[in-house]
């Protein structure tokens, strides 16, 4: 053989190893995985899984229910696309009330393995059959995690990202996210495929992954996952970031009334939650002129239907900023003092029992509570930050509502436990440190706002 037909052969056999070698690679489904899997809302009869691929590529679930193996049902594939960030949704509906199922994930019809249990459940069919079951709903907001190349100089604002290992620890029904769950960068929002990009950046941190692949996980939004810090209704492109956010969140729905939002609604035992859009309808903080609005006419008007027809024993109305605090800070409710007041007064004479808020926004956590003349007194949870920077000043604010020795300035998230029967439940609210370590607890009984 010629020096020349052998240099050809030789180079020729290489290429088809170096083929095999990446047409393997390509097919090892471990690889293919850019984050997920992720267990969406949970109902009586069905429930959304997500996940996230690295390229085009197959999509399925196989699930079964943990204590009978052998019976297996899968969801419909899907072939994630380029246009979607290669996000995949998709549902088991063949479940029933109140198991616990096990899943898999296959992409292109293969198993993809995952270092955590991979399972969800469904809700339990107890109205007019019993007292509603015990659970557990975690929740936290504003979730920061570095890219060094488009941080501020000198500045790093995300860190101690082991708060999700901890948070998955302790094992939570549900977790609520309750805004700027993404922090969009000068790079990201002024272009679709820069929100997908930081999406996807965040979305893809290890440290959060178990959270999502075992706990049903619900969403809203505040301004750093709507846009830029502080946006308002005239952000431009608050139509690319609502499709980001549908695709990388699996809720029971996006707005109501026929008005594209966050806004959503679902049940999880005898706790209702109402989760609120404070961005897509807000008037600019800095108008002088107009009627000033968060949540616009038809945002209260749907909540107040909604709340008037709840049989909830807890009815929580989630937001991204603070509802109660009374100081006109930053953009805390108490900025748009008409609408806040309108929203209060409305509760108060339509009657309605158990109302609690749920709140971030202000990188500290802290507890307000609102006494009232001839009626139970509302609370509010503030719970912030996950991962982004803490607010240690927020404990010099003269704010009267706050419920001493709920102040807390480190990261930390909040879990909420329901227990004892229909007319007399208790929720006890617990906060941890990024280690799991617990911080302070704080308890109320049903009966106590009612």
């Amino acid at each position: 053989m010629s020096i020349s037909r052998f240099f050809l052969a030789t180079f020729f056999c290489c290429y088809l190893i170096s083929q095999s070698f990446s047409v393997a690679f390509a097919q090892n489904p471990d690889s293919l995985l850019q984050s997920g899997p992720m267990v969406g809302y949970a109902q009586l009869r069905e429930v959304a899984l997500w996940a996230q691929t690295k390229q085009a590529a197959r999509v399925k679930f196989v699930y079964y229910e943990t204590t009978k193996a052998t019976v297996r049902y899968e969801t419909d594939e899907v072939l994630t696309s380029k246009s979607d960030a290669y996000t995949a949704h998709a549902y088991a509906t063949d479940v029933e009330p109140g198991r616990k199922y096990t899943y898999e994930l296959y992409i292109n019809g293969k198993k993809v393995n995952r270092p955590y249990p991979l399972e969800f459940q469904t809700l339990k069919l107890w109205q007019w059959r019993g007292d509603p079951p015990n659970f557990k709903i975690a929740m936290g907001s504003c979730t920061y995690v570095n890219e060094l190349q488009y941080e501020r100089p000198n500045r790093l604002y995300g860190s101690e990202y082991e708060i999700f290992t901890a948070l998955h620890a302790k094992r939570p029904d549900a977790m609520l996210w309750l805004g700027d769950n993404v922090y969009t960068r000068e790079v990201d929002w002024t272009s679709r495929s820069g929100v997908l990009k930081r999406y996807t950046h965040t979305r893809s941190l290890p440290e959060m992954q178990a959270v999502l692949g075992s706990t049903h996980n619900y969403a809203l939004w505040d301004d750093h996952d709507y846009g830029p810090n502080d946006a308002d209704r005239s952000y431009w492109g608050k139509h690319f970031t609502l499709d980001a956010f549908k695709l990388f969140w699996a809720n029971p729905s996006y707005g109501v009334m026929e008005k594209p939002s966050c806004v959503t609604q679902f049940e999880w035992g005898d706790a209702e939650f109402f989760f609120l859009d404070n961005r897509t309808f807000r008037s600019p903080n800095n108008r002088k002129t107009g009627t000033r609005e968060m949540l616009s006419d038809w945002q209260i008007q749907w909540l107040i239907d909604a709340l008037s027809s709840s049989r909830a024993n807890f009815k929580f109305i989630a937001v991204g900023g603070q509802v109660l605090n009374p100081l006109a800070l930053f953009e805390n409710y108490a900025t748009y003092p008409e609408e806040r007041q309108k929203l209060l007064d409305l509760i108060e004479k339509e009657g309605i029992k158990g109302v609690i808020f749920l709140t971030g926004d202000r990188h500290h956590t802290e507890i307000n509570k609102l006494e009232r003349k001839g009626t139970y007194p509302i609370y509010e949870f503030t719970i912030s930050s996950l991962t982004a920077g803490t607010n240690p000043k927020a404990s010099d604010e003269a704010n009267p509502l706050r419920i001493p020795g709920t102040y807390t300035a480190e990261h930390n998230f909040a879990v909420f436990e329901f227990s004892g029967t229909f007319k007399d439940r208790v929720l006890k609210c617990t906060t941890y440190n990024p280690s799991g370590k617990e911080i302070w607890t704080y308890s109320i009984n049903s009966k106590d706002i009612r």
